[in-house]
């Protein structure tokens, strides 16, 4: 326990010397109630210089041991902000406002519930600040709510006037179960245009300290981080209104020292223009910090004697906007903060340094986590933005990169034709389209496009047709070669049965093909462009030396329901090609290896290895937010729910896994390709992997969990 002394004690000087020394740790001496000096011996004193120490940061003598009871509910934190009807310098009416919706919250098992700057009194009380009758009642109403919160398991904070050695500070007032965690007063006061904080309120102090409020003896200090000791990952900062919207925020700080969640309780009134600006500043926070944001700001009910307030709450996480409140409806809203794809995200990033705690007071609670009930969206085509707009902008920068990435490499070769195999399907044709850009471009003759079709035992007629109806379409330059008879001839060479269809005949074609492409690229002076898809690299789906390889590949990190959106927004604006383009897009995914079933193709990729959509999710969540296998499949569950069952997302994240790694060798030795996204497999920058890991911890993961 902390020793405390009142001021009368320093008469006792020889005791309080003695007690002092022996202790070893600082005595705190009140003074009417509130801290008002430290006593130390010099040795403490010279020891706390030594290492840098600006204030106690100890303030919990006994920290709860950590633990992480985050493993059910897979690193996710309930969050809401809640705007109250408030009545302006009433504040036993307004703390009844906030039992109501601490309790209201907690039946929807919210961890962490963020009210409004000043909501315990109003914002707009003005000189009311300046009445002790005004301050009391903010008292009483505070420690009405401590008594009736006792049992909730929950940590919410409010907004309140708070008297420091005769100074009023605009605070946020942590609470937890009947108990006051901390208090943090406002950092910038804003004194222009319709503010005038300076009239009323006191700037932070640039030390932490402790005072007694409420008869609870609580740390007091703009640099108190909150940490949850049954959740470690869960950290919080707190700043309040105008601390955000200055260019040295409180909440840089915050991050650096570690905190994963911050938290803005705000004053916001609402001008033309300023909602836009709002949420571009709250989620470029939430992305530059790499955190969890939560913006709570006043509503109906603040005086509208010159202002009027929105109540535009926001939850950010990462540069996303999660949930956001209807303007100048009061609401409440709730979402999911990811904290475990925080700190991930901060592990990656080696120049996101989280150990300046210079100055910092870290505040233990207990809150275990239950099993969360999500309610945010998680989309199923994470390479692809839900929204129309978005899409189609996102497509034509993937599609613009792949051009100039190309267009590099055919001014740095000097190459006199672009070499296809161009076989009417989704990755050849996606291949051709950025060839003909790139050679516009260049303001070269399209015919220096030559693409080879090489039909073979399980070309379909469609495919075949398609092909050259697409490259008549754009008025490149095509040749059929046939390579049935070579591979024939190759098989009987090697003393295969032409009738055992096993992975040396599929794989022989593909050889036959590449060598093709190959040599014919040495014929004319060119370079053979690869097709071969983000997902396919994945999955290993994909010859070894055959069209594993090629001398520059545009598809490489562009995943397989990626391709088929490029590919579809390109034909909707070139008519030449539109109804060519929609019959590639409508045609099974196929290597067309096997011979044909009656006319028809035999051979369907999606029903050997799994739905690409499937393996694209597991693809994105392990290598760009680097998920645990667990988590992978609980947010596949959530995202598939409406399209596909447990065990049909367990079975095909298993065959993800095993050819995820048993394939690592065919890209250690890809060949260059331009990176259009987060997710790239280049062995040369993205992922540098050994061929030979074991699978094992991942399979056994995925045997733990239940369906």
């Amino acid at each position: 326990m902390k020793k405390i002394r009142p001021i009368t004690d320093l008469r006792k000087t020889n005791t309080l010397s003695d007690d002092a020394h022996s202790m070893q740790e600082p005595i705190f001496i009140t003074k009417n109630g509130y801290s008002d000096l430290v006593v130390m011996s010099h040795e403490l004193y010279e020891t706390m210089c030594e290492k840098g120490m600006q204030s106690f940061k100890k303030i919990s003598e006994d920290w709860p041991p950590l633990k992480d009871t985050s493993k059910e509910n897979m690193g996710f934190v309930k969050v809401a902000c809640a705007t109250i009807d408030v009545q302006v310098a009433n504040p036993i009416y307004n703390s009844e406002k906030v039992i109501e919706k601490v309790k209201e919250c907690a039946l929807k098992k919210v961890h962490l519930l963020v009210f409004p700057e000043l909501c315990m009194s109003g914002y707009t009380c003005q000189d009311l600040f300046l009445q002790d009758s005004l301050l009391k009642g903010v008292e009483k109403g505070i420690q009405h709510i401590l008594e009736e919160t006792k049992e909730i398991p929950m940590v919410f904070m409010v907004g309140a006037p708070v008297l420091v050695d005769d100074k009023c500070y605009n605070c946020a007032v942590v609470m937890l179960k009947g108990k006051i965690l901390g208090i943090v007063p406002k950092t910038y006061l804003p004194n222009y245009n319709e503010f005038y904080e300076v009239r009323h309120f006191y700037r932070a102090p640039s030390i932490n300290q402790y005072i007694t409020y409420l008869d609870q003896y609580v740390p007091f200090g703009n640099r108190l981080l909150f940490r949850n000791s049954a959740y470690k990952n869960w950290v919080m900062g707190i700043e309040i209104c105008e601390d955000l919207w200055v260019p040295n925020p409180p909440s840089t700080y915050h991050a650096l020292g570690g905190a994963t969640i911050l938290c803005n309780l705000s004053a916001s009134n609402e001008i033309v223009g300023k909602k836009e600006y709002r949420e571009m500043l709250v989620n470029a926070t939430s992305a530059r910090l790499v955190a969890g944001y939560l913006y709570c700001s006043s509503g109906n009910g603040e005086s509208t004697t010159d202002l009027v307030f929105s109540g535009a709450n926001i939850i950010a996480e990462n540069g996303s906007i999660l949930k956001k409140a209807t303007l100048f409806k009061n609401e409440t809203i709730i979402s999911e903060i990811d904290v475990e794809k925080m700190v991930l995200e901060r592990q990656k990033m080696t120049s996101y340094e989280t150990s300046n705690r210079e100055g910092y007071s870290l505040i233990s609670f207990d809150l275990p986590l239950d099993k969360v009930e999500l309610t945010r969206f998680f989309s199923p085509t994470p390479f692809i933005p839900h929204d129309e707009k978005e899409r189609y902008e996102r497509v034509k920068s993937i599609l613009k990169l792949q051009v100039m990435g190309l267009l590099k490499r055919v001014e740095h070769t000097h190459a006199s034709t672009l070499v296809i195999g161009l076989s009417g399907g989704l990755d050849s044709t996606l291949a051709l389209l950025v060839a003909v850009e790139a050679m516009k471009e260049l303001k070269r003759n399209l015919k220096d496009i030559h693409c080879i079709t090489m039909p073979c035992f399980g070309t379909s007629e469609r495919t075949k047709r398609n092909a050259h109806d697409l490259a008549s379409s754009l008025g490149v330059t095509l040749l059929e070669i046939n390579i049935t008879e070579s591979v024939t001839q190759h098989l009987k060479d090697i003393g295969h049965d032409l009738d055992t269809h096993d992975v040396t005949f599929e794989n022989a074609q593909a050889r036959e093909r590449t060598q093709v492409l190959m040599d014919y690229a040495n014929k004319t002076g060119g370079l053979v462009v690869g097709t071969g898809d983000l997902s396919e690299l994945a999955l290993g789906w994909a010859t070894y030396n055959g069209d594993h390889m090629s001398n520059y590949g545009v598809n490489a990190s562009i995943p397989k329901t990626l391709v088929k959106h490029i590919v579809y927004h390109y034909a909707k604006h070139h008519a030449n090609v539109e109804k060519t383009l929609l019959d590639i897009l409508d045609t099974p995914v196929s290597p067309e290896l096997l011979p044909l079933k009656e006319g028809q193709i035999a051979q369907k990729t999606e029903e050997i290895i799994g739905p690409y959509e499937l393996h694209d999710f597991y693809l994105y969540h392990l290598l760009r937010n680097h998920f645990s296998i667990k988590k992978i499949y609980f947010l596949a569950k959530v995202a598939f729910k409406d399209y596909y069952d447990n065990a049909t997302i367990k079975k095909w994240l298993r065959t993800f896994i095993r050819r995820f790694f048993m394939q690592q060798f065919k890209r250690s030795c890809l060949p260059d390709g331009v990176k259009v996204g987060s997710v790239s497999l280049s062995p040369r920058g993205d992922l540098r992997m050994p061929s030979d890991a074991s699978a094992e911890v991942w399979l056994k993961e995925l045997d733990e969990c239940e369906e």
